[in-house]
C-alpha cells in the first residue's frame, strides 16, 4: 500500500484518488474538476474545526458521565438525580414543541410501500449489483433452498419432486389467504387468462374472479394464454410465471413455473460498517462501484461452476395493465448509499494543517457527486433526489452538523436545497434519548429512522462501563431499556409525522441459514411498526416480503399512534447485573461465545480485509457479523474485566483456546491464516485482544479505529 500525493490548492490528495475523481467521478457532469477542489477544499477547511469539536464533546461527556458513575459508586441510581445531571452537562437535552418533518420529493418506495431492505457492502460489486437487482426474486428459489421446506433431499442438488410439491402448496396456501379466488382455491385451478380487463381463473369448466378483483393489475403475452400475471397487494406486487414447458411445471395443471416476488423494495449500499476500506485504495473501490450504480453501467464478470457469468442491472419489467396500457414496474431496489460517520479520518487526503480528511465529509461530497448522474436519468430516484444514511451520530449537535454537511454538498453542486436526504440511524444513546430534537434539526431532510440493536448496545455499555457489570448479551433484548428504545423509536417517529412520509426501520436478521425460524420471529418487526426491515440476503428478502402481504403496515401504524409512548426513564434504565452469582462455567460459556464470533470476525477483516462475515457462533450456526457485533462482544468483555467478573489472564486463555476452534471452522478457506500457528505474531490476533483489553478506552467503543490501525500495519507488512 502506497500513497503518493499530489497538491491541490490548500490539500494534499492521493494520486489515485485525484485522477479516479477528475476522469471518473466527474466526467458528464457540469462539475468541472477546478470548481470542484476549489469548493471542496473551502469546504473541508470550514466543516474540520467543527467536525474535531463534536468528537471532543463526545469525549468531555464521556469523561463526566464516567466520574458522576464512580462518585455514585455503590448506591442505587436515583433517576431524577440522574437525569438532572445529564441535563446540566448537555448529554439530555429539553424536548421542544411538536412538529411534523418537512421533507419533499420523496420515492414511494420510502413513503407508499413498505418492504424488506437490504444492506450490503459497496466493496463487493457483484453483492452490490445482487442486492440491486433484489427488487425481483424467486419465491419457488428461496422457498426450495431453505429450511422452511423440510424433506430430505433439502441439502443435496438433486431436484426434489416432492419438495419441489411443497413449495407450490406453500404458495397456493398462501395465495389462498392472502390473496383469495371467489369461490375455489389456488390449489385447484387449472388455467388463467385475461377477459374484458378481468383476471379469469378457470377450474375444470367453471370460471372464478379474485374475491378482490383490484388485485389483479395486469398480464404479459397474449391474453388468451398470458406468460404472467401480475398481482398487488399491499403495494407489492407478485409475478405468476405461466410456462407448462418448463421443467418446474411439469406437475402443475395451470402451468404455473414459478412465482416472482417483489422482494427488497429498497438497498442500503454501505460504505461502513460492512467495508473493510481503511486508504484511497479500498476508498475508490467503493466509489466507483456506487458511481457505476448511479451511471447505471455497472458490471461484473465472474466464474460460477465453470461457466463465465456476466452480471449488470436489471431493466424494468414491462407489462400490459388491466385496461390494455403498456406500463412498467421498477426493475431494481431503489438504492440509498450509507456514508461513514463522523468519528473516523482518512489518509487519502491531507488538509493544509497536515491532518487527515473527516472521512464522513470525504463520503458526502463523493457519494453526491456519483448521484449527479442518475439525477440527470432519474432511473434510480424518480423524485430526483439522493438518499445518504448517515451512522452513529451522537445528539441533535451531530445531526444538525450532517444537515450543515449536505447543505456545502448541495451549494457547491449546485442542487437545490434538501435534494440530499438523510437517514438517521438511532444507534447511539445519545441519540435515542434525544430523538425528538435529533429529527428536528433535519426535519427537511430526514427519510427515515432505523434502530440498531447491537450498536445500541455497544454504546449503551460503553457509557455506562462506570456503572457496574453489565447483565450477559442474550438478556439484553430482554432488558427495560431495549424494549423503551424500540417503542420509543416508532413513537418518535410517528408523532413526527413520518406516516406515509418516511420511513420506520427495525434491524438485521443476522442467521441466513434459519429462514423458517425468521419466517416466524420478523413479523414481530411489523408488529412493531417498522415499514422496512434489514435482511442479509435476497432469498431472505424475498421471504420476508411475504410478512407485507400479511400485515398493512400503514393500518398496523395508526394503531401504534395511540398507544401509550416509550417512557424516557425506562429509557435511561442500565442494564448492571445487581449482585452476580454467576457459576465460573457460565462465566467462561459467555466470554467464549463472544471471543468466538470476534475472532471469527476480525480474523478476516484484518488479514483479508472482508468486512462483512458469516461467522460461525459457539454451536456452528452462522452469524452474520459486522462491526456492530464485534462492538458488542468486545464492550461486553471490556466490561466484565473492569468488574473484576473475569480477568486479563483468563480471558487470553479462552481467546487462544477460541483462535483454535476458529481456525479450524476456516481450514478450507485457502486465503486464510491460522492464528494459533504464532499467537505473537498474529496481527489479527493481537487486535481482537486489543478491541477487549483498550475497549475502555476506545472512543464511544468503537472497533474501527483499531481496526483500521490494524488492517493498514497488515497491508503494507
Amino acid at each position: 500500500m502506497t500513497n503518493s500525493y499530489q497538491k491541490v490548492n490548500n490539500l494534499k490528495v492521493s494520486k489515485d484518488l485525484l485522477t479516479f475523481i477528475n476522469e471518473e467521478l466527474l466526467k458528464d457532469t457540469s462539475i468541472s474538476p477546478e470548481k470542484f477542489w476549489r469548493g471542496f477544499d473551502n469546504a473541508i477547511h470550514e466543516l474540520s474545526p467543527k467536525n474535531k469539536e463534536l468528537i471532543n464533546k463526545r469525549q468531555d461527556l464521556q469523561r463526566k458521565i464516567d466520574s458522576w458513575h464512580i462518585e455514585n459508586k455503590g448506591k442505587e441510581i436515583e433517576l431524577e438525580k440522574y437525569k438532572k445531571f445529564l441535563k446540566e452537562i448537555g448529554y439530555l437535552k429539553d424536548e421542544g414543541q411538536d412538529f411534523k418533518i418537512e421533507t419533499s420529493n420523496v420515492d414511494d418506495e420510502i413513503t407508499k410501500i413498505a418492504g424488506p431492505q437490504l444492506v450490503v457492502p459497496i466493496m463487493n460489486a457483484r453483492y452490490t449489483l445482487n442486492a440491486a437487482n433484489a427488487r425481483w426474486v424467486s419465491l419457488y428459489d428461496s422457498l426450495y433452498g431453505t429450511n422452511i421446506i423440510e424433506s430430505e433431499e433439502g441439502g443435496s442438488e438433486r431436484y426434489d419432486p416432492n419438495r419441489g410439491q411443497e413449495v407450490i402448496k406453500y404458495v397456493r396456501e398462501f395465495f389462498d389467504k392472502y390473496i383469495p379466488i371467489d369461490g375455489t382455491s389456488w390449489k385447484n385451478i387449472s388455467s388463467l387468462k385475461v377477459v374484458d380487463n378481468d383476471l379469469i381463473i378457470s377450474k375444470d369448466d367453471y370460471e372464478y374472479n379474485l374475491k378482490d378483483k383490484d388485485k389483479f393489475v395486469g398480464h404479459r403475452g397474449d391474453a388468451n394464454k398470458p406468460g404472467a400475471i401480475i398481482i398487488k397487494n399491499n403495494n407489492l406486487h407478485f409475478e405468476i410465471i405461466i410456462n407448462p414447458r418448463a421443467f418446474s411445471a411439469a406437475h402443475d395443471i395451470a402451468g404455473i413455473s414459478d412465482v416472482i416476488a417483489e422482494s427488497a423494495v429498497s438497498t442500503i449500499c454501505d460504505n461502513e460498517d460492512s467495508v473493510a476500506a481503511v486508504d484511497a485504495e479500498d476508498k475508490i473501490i467503493c466509489y466507483r462501484n456506487w458511481l457505476g450504480l448511479m451511471r447505471g453501467d455497472l458490471k461484473i464478470q465472474f466464474e460460477k461452476n465453470g461457466k463465465n457469468l456476466e452480471r449488470k442491472l436489471n431493466p424494468d419489467r414491462s407489462y400490459v395493465s388491466k385496461n390494455g396500457q403498456g406500463l412498467k414496474l421498477h426493475g431494481r431496489s431503489l438504492l440509498l448509499i450509507r456514508n461513514v460517520g463522523h468519528l473516523m479520518t482518512n489518509s487519502s487526503i491531507i488538509l493544509k494543517d497536515g491532518s487527515e480528511v473527516p472521512e464522513g465529509i470525504m463520503d458526502a461530497f463523493l457519494t453526491t457527486a456519483a448521484a449527479l448522474h442518475d439525477l440527470k436519468k432519474k432511473r434510480n430516484s424518480r423524485k430526483g433526489s439522493i438518499y445518504i444514511v448517515k451512522p452513529k451520530m451522537h445528539g441533535p449537535e451531530e445531526t444538525a452538523f450532517t444537515d450543515l454537511i449536505f447543505s456545502k454538498v448541495e451549494e457547491l453542486f449546485g442542487l437545490e436545497k434538501f435534494t440530499c436526504k438523510i437517514g438517521i440511524m438511532d444507534e447511539e444513546r445519545r441519540t435515542s434519548v434525544n430523538l425528538k430534537e435529533c429529527i428536528r434539526t433535519l426535519k427537511n431532510r430526514v427519510f427515515f429512522i432505523n434502530t440498531g440493536f447491537l450498536d445500541r448496545t455497544g454504546d449503551e455499555m460503553h457509557t455506562s462501563m462506570e456503572a457496574g457489570p453489565m447483565i450477559k448479551k442474550g438478556d439484553m433484548k430482554s432488558s427495560k431499556w431495549i424494549s423503551a428504545y424500540e417503542n420509543n423509536n416508532v413513537d418518535i417517529g410517528l408523532s413526527c409525522g413520518f406516516f406515509g412520509k418516511a420511513q420506520i426501520g427495525k434491524g438485521m436478521w443476522a442467521m441466513p441459514d434459519k429462514m423458517k425460524e425468521m419466517m416466524k420471529d420478523k413479523i414481530g418487526h411489523l408488529k412493531a411498526g417498522a415499514n422496512c426491515a434489514w435482511v442479509p440476503s435476497p432469498t431472505a428478502a424475498s421471504l420476508h416480503a411475504l410478512h407485507y402481504h400479511q400485515i398493512n403496515i400503514f393500518d398496523e401504524q395508526q394503531k401504534i399512534s395511540n398507544r401509550k409512548k416509550a417512557k424516557l426513564d425506562d429509557l435511561l434504565n442500565i442494564p448492571v447485573a445487581n449482585r452476580p452469582n454467576w457459576s465460573v462455567d457460565e462465566i467462561n460459556s459467555e466470554i467464549s461465545n463472544s471471543a468466538q464470533t470476534l475472532l471469527g470476525y476480525v480474523v478476516r477483516w484484518i488479514d483479508q480485509g472482508i468486512g462483512c462475515s458469516k461467522v460461525p457462533d459457539i454451536n456452528n450456526i452462522g452469524l452474520m457479523e459486522d462491526r456492530a457485533t464485534l462492538r458488542i462482544s468486545s464492550q461486553h468483555i471490556a466490561n466484565w474485566i473492569h468488574h473484576g467478573i473475569t480477568t486479563k489472564i483468563q480471558v487470553i486463555e479462552i481467546m487462544k483456546k477460541m483462535a483454535e476452534i476458529v481456525d479450524k471452522q476456516n481450514q478450507n478457506d485457502k486465503n486464510y491464516i491460522k492464528m494459533s500457528n504464532n499467537f505473537e505474531k498474529s496481527i489479527a490476533f493481537k487486535t481482537a485482544c486489543d478491541l477487549i483489553f483498550k475497549g475502555k478506552e476506545q472512543p464511544s467503543g468503537y472497533t474501527e479505529p483499531l481496526l483500521h490501525l490494524n488492517r493498514i500495519k497488515k497491508k503494507t507488512n
